[in-house]
């Protein structure tokens, strides 16, 4: 056995996470099968105002990953790249559904790599039936009353269902 061989190769997948999606599963359920672990690094960021807890969101999450033993769940502010500094990680795993999530992306992950040489960026696609699927969308789907099951793991649709939605489509 050579030496890389021993080497754990830890990725991080980094999102706000609020609420959890069926595509962030999909996405790090898909990075576990690649790397030794996946770090689901949840993003604090006190400068925005979250619909779900920074607790709920660890824990949502924790749950939801529960069964996958290759996953673990933390979370961090500031740098990205000073959090998988810190964990060991070798790679940050981001997901792009569309060629404006690249736009988006490219450039982080440009900074990203001169910030940590050693940290690669590694894009997934996702998977077809989850490939729509945002927070942005699912909360925009909730606050309206709308039915966020197929959208969302078990835990977090219970979770945003007894918050209620802020208003309520009218027909």
């Amino acid at each position: 056995m050579s030496m890389n061989e021993l080497v754990e190769r830890i990725a991080v997948c980094p999102g706000s996470f609020d609420p959890l999606t069926n595509g962030h599963v999909d996405l790090v359920t898909r990075a576990a099968r690649l790397f030794d672990r996946v770090v689901v690094a949840i993003l604090v960021n006190e400068q925005k105002t979250a619909l779900l807890s920074e607790t709920e969101r660890l824990a949502l999450a924790r749950e939801v990953f529960a069964g996958e033993r290759r996953v673990r769940v933390d979370t961090f502010d500031g740098l990205l790249v000073d959090f998988a500094g810190r964990v060991g990680a070798t790679a940050i795993v981001r997901g792009l559904r569309s060629a404006a999530d690249f736009q988006d992306e490219w450039p982080m992950a440009v900074t990203n790599r001169h910030l940590q040489p050693g940290v690669e960026t590694v894009f997934l696609v996702p998977a077809p039936e989850v490939s729509a699927i945002s927070s942005r969308l699912v909360k925009e789907i909730w606050r309206l009353g709308g039915d966020i099951s197929g959208l969302v793991p078990g835990p977090v649709e219970t979770r945003m269902r007894a918050l209620g939605p802020v208003t309520r489509a009218t027909p």
